[in-house]
């Protein structure tokens, strides 16, 4: 995604379409705030929720949003989709209006039949820190496969495994055995289909595929599947 920052004069040039040179001397005259300071330069950045103002005239002022979707199996990880229901089709517009919804994009995706915590924002640098495996944010998920597993899985997980269609190995992975079919998987990253590849490894199938936590915002009980809610200001900062 790209970034939305830019300069103050390139942002005004276009608002007002006029030339840069003339943003200048609108500076020296005071009539341009910038989060409701007075701008005196014109290489401040302006991102995408920066408050800009022209002689009292709002021109942006556009607010970030931060949602948690319990997702249900049989829905498709996109915004749009044209046969399959999407997570904005089940988040609706009554948490934040037409507009906003319709603006946010997905931080993490899961797989049509995998169910569990999903998170949506309009603020393309949060989620891209969300998604990079630099920041090393561990994602939490239950597994219930087909067949029995044994302690042979967490060394092996442990290890990471070599994907030779892509020609990497994975970071190492937390494997915890919770039942005699089901485990507790831990992972700081997201290669395509990763957690069912590894368990295929030992041809044992994923039945079910439910994410429990990113870092650590926890998907809560009291959350149904289909149900969402907006996170706070806490939430957004601390899962980092």
């Amino acid at each position: 995604m790209q970034s939305n920052r830019t300069r103050l004069d390139r942002f005004m040039s276009r608002q007002l379409g006029i030339k840069r040179q003339a943003i200048r001397p609108i500076l020296a005259q005071g009539r341009i705030r910038v989060d409701g300071c007075i701008a005196t330069d014109v290489q401040q950045a302006i991102d995408q929720f920066s408050h800009v103002s022209f002689d009292q005239k709002i021109l942006q002022n556009k607010q970030p949003n931060y949602v948690m979707v319990h997702k249900p199996r049989g829905v498709v990880c996109a915004t749009k989709d044209p046969r399959h229901t999407t997570l904005i089709d089940i988040l609706g517009v009554d948490l934040l209006g037409a507009p906003e919804t319709y603006q946010l994009h997905i931080a993490g995706r899961l797989d049509f039949n995998s169910t569990g915590l999903v998170l949506l924002t309009n603020d393309g640098r949060w989620s891209r820190r969300l998604c990079s495996p630099t920041n090393k944010i561990e994602k939490c998920y239950r597994v219930d496969l087909e067949k029995p597993i044994n302690e042979n899985y967490i060394n092996a997980f442990s290890k990471g495994m070599y994907f030779k269609y892509e020609d990497i190995f994975t970071a190492p992975v937390k494997l915890k055995i919770i039942g005699s079919h089901s485990a507790e998987v831990r992972l700081i990253e997201g290669r395509y289909h990763q957690i069912k590849r590894m368990f295929g490894r030992f041809q044992n199938k994923v039945l079910q595929l439910h994410r429990l936590s990113i870092g650590n915002l926890a998907l809560e009980h009291t959350l149904l599947p289909s149900q969402s809610r907006k996170l706070n200001c806490k939430e957004v900062t601390d899962i980092f």
